[in-house]
């Protein structure tokens, strides 16, 4: 048996850890009561009465929140029931409050109550909607600038000489690739691919630049390499930092002899030339479009077409598109493909990288056909 100054102890520390406990629960600013099985309040804390009245203990746990009846999800009732901790969200008056409803048991472990504890969180949900809101509308923005992205592509189909196609898939909304066909005059067609480093926004702003400039300067730069050194000026104007840069790969069609100069800006997607003798690469020099250097000079060469002969203009989201093991899918998949698939080629590559392919691509990707029709 316990001695009696023992006992005597034992009883004053547990009414002083209660008296403890009564006044840790009062500094809280959180509201907390403890609700009995009838769902009658038999505690509640300073900050609770202090909002909601001190005559509320011994009222129906519901009443005091301005209800006429016991809610259709009661999480005390679960707790004492299941002695599982509970939680749920409760509007009260023009507050949000988070609920987490946790046992109480006595000295025999049998539960007895819940006790409640409602954290106000009408801050955060605001902000959460403002956020949703704010994230709808950027949603809304971007869809409608990747229509606009889609729509100034070239068309497909016949221009003049010239049969165009091709495939176009954005890692995300907005692409950094861009691709277009432009009629410079009854003889001479211009044809350029780019890839800005980056993804989404920033990156589709930079492709309306590079589409803006090429079309601004095509009359006046009837050469390649003259051209592509006028872009790399205007983007020097811009004054942007160094982890802002593109390639681009540039070329001009003389339908007179179906010569086809070119230029490389740092482009290292270089394009095939695909004819009935098999693939060729259309290799030259040249740095990306960049402030890191002040007056670049551009390497052009010259190919000559004959009627069928295939371009094939594409970047590196496709050569850099792994499978299952970690492999590229490469530069030689892609001339392999190109060898047995003249006549149908943007969809043999496109069934192939489907087919080899681990998970959706996350970089963006462009291929671009133009074959000489005659």
């Amino acid at each position: 048996m316990i001695q009696e100054p023992k006992r005597i102890f034992i009883s004053q520390k547990i009414k002083s850890d209660e008296r403890l406990s009564y006044e840790a629960l009062d500094g809280m600013v959180d509201w907390v009561r403890v609700i009995d099985r009838n769902g009658i309040i038999i505690y509640a804390n300073k900050s609770m009465e202090e909002s909601l009245g001190k005559d509320i203990v011994g009222k129906k746990c519901y009443s005091v929140l301005g209800k006429g009846c016991a809610c259709a999800r009661c999480i005390t009732e679960t707790t004492i029931n299941t002695g599982e901790i509970v939680e749920k969200e409760e509007i009260i008056g023009d507050r949000i409050f988070s609920v987490k409803s946790s046992p109480v048991k006595d000295l025999d472990g049998n539960i007895y109550a819940a006790v409640e504890v409602f954290r106000d969180v009408t801050r955060e949900r605001k902000l959460e909607k403002e956020i949703i809101k704010k994230n709808e509308k950027m949603s809304n923005d971007l869809s409608f600038a990747r229509t606009i992205q889609k729509k100034i592509l070239p068309k497909k189909g016949i221009l003049g000489s010239l049969k165009i196609d091709y495939l176009y898939f954005p890692s995300e909304m907005l692409s950094g690739d861009i691709f277009d066909i432009n009629r410079i005059n009854e003889n001479l067609t211009g044809v350029y691919i780019s890839d800005v480093v980056g993804h989404g926004i920033t990156a589709s702003i930079m492709t309306m630049f590079i589409r803006q400039t090429m079309k601004s300067i095509k009359y006046d730069y009837l050469d390649p390499s003259e051209a592509i050194s006028e872009l790399h000026k205007r983007f020097l104007d811009l004054n942007l930092d160094s982890d802002k840069y593109f390639s681009i790969f540039y070329g001009i069609l003389d339908k007179r002899d179906n010569s086809f100069k070119y230029v490389n800006g740092g482009h290292n997607c270089i394009p095939l030339h695909i004819n009935d003798n098999g693939v060729d690469f259309l290799e030259a020099k040249g740095y990306p479009i960049t402030c890191l250097f002040d007056n670049i000079k551009y390497e052009e060469k010259c190919v000559k077409l004959q009627k069928g002969d295939k371009l094939l203009f594409y970047t590196d989201g496709v050569i850099e598109t792994r499978n299952e093991k970690g492999e590229l899918f490469g530069f030689d998949r892609l001339i392999d493909i190109s060898n047995k698939n003249k006549d149908n080629l943007l969809n043999a590559i496109e069934k192939s990288l489907n087919e080899f392919k681990y998970k959706d691509i996350d970089d963006d990707f462009a291929l671009l056909t133009v074959e000489l029709m005659k």
